[in-house]
């Protein structure tokens, strides 16, 4: 519910106050759409197994479940990477900002950010439920993720876990490094700043996106990007939680916290 009503009001604020329609928050009323995506693709279901006996779910079902995670965990991390860009070229490049992050500049990024996420996550998914699964069905985890769905297949999984590693090199690594190289830019111009207080204030503008970089990249770069060797079910459903958990329950307050822009928004909408 926490994550639910702090994204929902995200979208509603950075939609209702012009003073948010910029690149920054179209990008992050994106993200929150994608948390939003999390939240309701895999919680449900969870309390579902919780609160009840019968813990099942239909091969259809694993299968969309697995589908929705995937699409939304790709799309998130070129969407990062897409936010990185945009405060990388605000503080590197001022003068060139609103002419490079125009409008069409941020729906053709937005746009190359979810289309990766579908057409990668349709290809894994099939790849992944054409295999032969001849029982026990029983996942070890809170929902169909990829490692413990293919711990079930009958057959060898090479090949699928060499996809799933090149994908999440490609797709988790490469944008993790276009991050960092557009924040070794950003810090390289703020330490030139004259004023300390100018150093402040640039920085400020980026604390948020930098905290949810290091929650979402953090546990899903250890989760995929780990030598099968150190693979453990238990630490895998505990890193689980915080992608699919803890960081859209997160998002929200980090960006409503530390964003004095965010908070008068939110001040103009109690006050309405």
């Amino acid at each position: 519910l926490s994550a639910l009503v702090g994204n929902i009001l995200i979208i509603v604020i950075t939609r209702v106050d012009a003073a948010l329609h910029s690149p920054m928050y179209f990008f992050l009323k994106n993200l929150s759409f994608l948390e939003i995506g999390y939240t309701t693709s895999t919680i449900p279901q969870m309390l579902v197994n919780f609160l009840t006996k019968r813990k099942g779910i239909s091969f259809l079902g694993c299968a969309t479940q697995m589908y929705a995670f995937s699409l939304l965990g790709i799309t998130e991390c070129c969407l990062l990477a897409a936010m990185a860009y945009d405060r990388y070229m605000a503080i590197c490049h001022p003068l060139r900002y609103t002419t490079v992050m125009s409008w069409n500049m941020c729906f053709l990024l937005s746009a190359v950010s979810w289309l990766t996420g579908v057409l990668l996550a349709l290809g894994q998914t099939t790849f992944i439920f054409t295999l032969p699964y001849c029982g026990p069905n029983r996942i070890n985890h809170f929902f169909c993720d990829l490692l413990p769905l293919l711990k079930l297949a009958c057959v060898d999984t090479f090949k699928n876990e060499i996809a799933i590693y090149i994908i999440a090199v490609l797709f988790i690594t490469v944008p993790f490094l276009l991050i960092v190289t557009s924040y070794v830019q950003i810090l390289h111009t703020i330490f030139k700043m004259p004023s300390a207080g100018g150093k402040r204030k640039t920085f400020s503008t980026c604390c948020s996106h930098l905290v949810v970089v290091t929650l979402f990249y953090g546990s899903g770069i250890v989760t995929y990007l780990r030598p099968k060797a150190f693979y453990s079910s238990s630490s895998n459903k505990l890193l689980s939680l915080s992608y699919t958990l803890m960081s859209p329950m997160m998002n929200p307050l980090i960006y409503s916290l530390r964003n004095k822009e965010v908070k008068q928004a939110l001040k103009k909408l109690r006050a309405k």
